[in-house]
C-alpha cells in the first residue's frame, strides 16, 4: 500500500462545453493529441503516486474504466469510485474514504493542465511537507471564476473565497491539492455550502484556520490551463502543439513517465508498446527506448 493516496476527479456534467459533452465525458476530450485526463494523471504519477482513484458520474465511470483500465500497464493501481450527484470536489475525499484509510491524500481535477517538468520542484516540496495542506496559486485575469486566496506579506493565507463577486485578490487556487492524513476527518466535518456542495475551499479554510495551509505562489508564466470551456480547450491544444514542436518531444505520455519513474521495467514497457497500433505516438515511445539503449 502506498504511503499517499491519489484522487483524480473526473466528474461534472461539462455544461460549459455543451454540446461537445453531450455524448463524451469532458475528461476524454482531446487536448491536441492525447485525452485531457492524461495531463492530470501524469502529474500524480510524477508525484510518485501509484494508487489512484478516479471519481466520476454513474454514466461516465464505465467509459473512463474502459478507456484507462486498471492502470497495471503503467505500473499503477487505478480504482473507480462513483459520485452519484455533483455534491462538490471535497465530497470525492469522503467517497474514497475506505481506500484512503488514514493516509495523506493528493487530489487533482481532471480538467487542469500542468507540465510535469515545470511542476516537478513544486511537487517535491509539497511531498516533503508531512503536516498540513499544500496548494498552488497563480495570478488570473478573471478571479470571479475561481477559488481565490488572499496572502499577507509573508505569503501566508489570510482569506479564501469561492468565486467571489468582489475579489480581494487575483490569486486563484489551482486544481491540485496536497493534504495530510487529517483530510478525511476534516472533510467529514464540513457543512454543505448554499449550493449544497462540500466545497474544496472550505476544506482549505479548515487547514488555514489551523495555521497549516501552505500556499505556493507559482510564477505567472507557468503553464496552467483550466480546460473547462471551449476557448480554454482550444488554447490548451494550441499550447501543447507549440511546446511539442519546440521541444521535439511529446508531453504527458503515461508510458514514458512510467518508465522514467521505474513503475514499469524495460520488458513491461516493450510489452505495452507491442500492444499499440503503429502510430506516431508508438514511434515516439519506441524512440525513447532506442535512446536508452544507445546510452
Amino acid at each position: 500500500m502506498s504511503e499517499r493516496f491519489g484522487i483524480l476527479l473526473a466528474g461534472g456534467l461539462g455544461t460549459r462545453l455543451f454540446p461537445i459533452t453531450r455524448t463524451v465525458n469532458k475528461h476524454l476530450l482531446p487536448v491536441y493529441n492525447k485525452p485531457q485526463i492524461y495531463y492530470s494523471l501524469v502529474i500524480l504519477m510524477r508525484a510518485g503516486l501509484r494508487e489512484i482513484a478516479i471519481v466520476s458520474t454513474p454514466t461516465t465511470t464505465p467509459v473512463l474504466q474502459e478507456s484507462l483500465g486498471d492502470g497495471s500497464e503503467w505500473g499503477l493501481d487505478i480504482s473507480y469510485v462513483v459520485q452519484p450527484e455533483p455534491k462538490g470536489i471535497a465530497q470525492a475525499i469522503l467517497l474514497c474514504g475506505d481506500l484512503i484509510k488514514n493516509r495523506p491524500v493528493t487530489l487533482m481535477l481532471g480538467d487542469n493542465l500542468f507540465l510535469t517538468d515545470e511542476m516537478a520542484p513544486y511537487l517535491e516540496e509539497a511531498l516533503a511537507r508531512k503536516q498540513g495542506a499544500s496548494v498552488f496559486a497563480v495570478p488570473v485575469d478573471d478571479p470571479e471564476r475561481f477559488g481565490i486566496v488572499t496572502l499577507d506579506a509573508n505569503g501566508r493565507a489570510t482569506d479564501l473565497v469561492e468565486k467571489p463577486k468582489n475579489p480581494a485578490s487575483n490569486m486563484a487556487v489551482t486544481g491540485l491539492y496536497f493534504y495530510d492524513s487529517d483530510a478525511l476527518e476534516l472533510t467529514a466535518g464540513l457543512t454543505p455550502s448554499a449550493r449544497g456542495e462540500l466545497e474544496i475551499t472550505d476544506l482549505n479554510r479548515a487547514y488555514m484556520d489551523r495555521q497549516s495551509l501552505y500556499v505556493e505562489s507559482l510564477p505567472a508564466d507557468i503553464t496552467w490551463l483550466d480546460c473547462g470551456n471551449p476557448d480554454s480547450l482550444v488554447e490548451a491544444s494550441q499550447t501543447i502543439k507549440e511546446l511539442e514542436s519546440k521541444r521535439n518531444s511529446l508531453i504527458a505520455c503515461p508510458e514514458e513517465l512510467a518508465l522514467e519513474m521505474g513503475f514499469v521495467d524495460r520488458a513491461g514497457y516493450e510489452a505495452l508498446l507491442a500492444a499499440m497500433p503503429k502510430t506516431q505516438y508508438r514511434a515516439y515511445l519506441e524512440s525513447l527506448l532506442a535512446g536508452k539503449s544507445a546510452a
